[in-house]
């Protein structure tokens, strides 16, 4: 063998080319503990550093017959794999860390959701609040009356006749008619 690590390393990288498995281990054996430093600074624990290493070797088992000495040194072209390897990794490593996060984010939020409405439901409700003001105005005053003691106070009929002195017939027809005509009202707004 020459005297040139790169010689070596291109020769090694040759004979895995040709799938020698113990030209796969010498060249680990050679350039193992540096590609595993640079992985390292990238990832920044020794777990996926090693899991990285394991990827780059599987790639250069199966991309060795593509590399071409004319366009990179061996080191380089280690060190490329490495460092996509490495990019790649913590790629995953975020888009798991976004999922869960995220996941988090939906399940607090389906928690923390209050009793209290939200902007959209205070405006339905106020639109719909002058809907009903609007019609309410539209009926005949005894009708108005009888309609508002009976839902505002949760009076009964028996007790609104009562209330109001006039026979329990005659406030059921009123409260039958005026929520005919508010329920009519109210379509328009619909």
């Amino acid at each position: 063998m020459s005297a040139n690590p790169d010689d070596l390393l291109m020769t090694l990288i040759d004979r895995i080319a040709q799938r020698d498995e113990a030209a796969l281990k010498a060249l680990y054996d050679l350039c193992g503990r540096k590609l595993y430093g640079l992985s390292l600074r990238v990832v920044g624990t020794a777990e996926l550093a090693e899991d990285v290493l394991q990827e780059t070797f599987l790639q250069v088992w199966r991309s060795a017959a593509d590399y071409r000495a004319t366009l990179s040194p061996p080191m380089a072209w280690l060190g490329l794999i490495v460092r996509s390897r490495s990019l790649d990794c913590l790629r995953r490593r975020a888009a798991e860390r976004t999922h869960l996060t995220q996941e988090i984010d939906e399940t607090l939020a389906e928690t923390l959701e209050g009793d209290s409405p939200n902007p959209m439901d205070t405006n339905l409700a106020s639109q719909q609040a002058w809907a009903l003001h609007q019609c309410l105005g539209q009926l005949e005053n005894k009708q108005r009356e009888v309609i508002s003691l009976a839902y505002l106070r949760d009076l009964s009929h028996g007790e609104l006749a009562e209330r109001l002195a006039l026979p329990l017939g005659t406030v059921k027809t009123w409260i039958r008619r005026g929520l005919d005509k508010l329920r009519d009202c109210m379509k328009q707004f619909a």
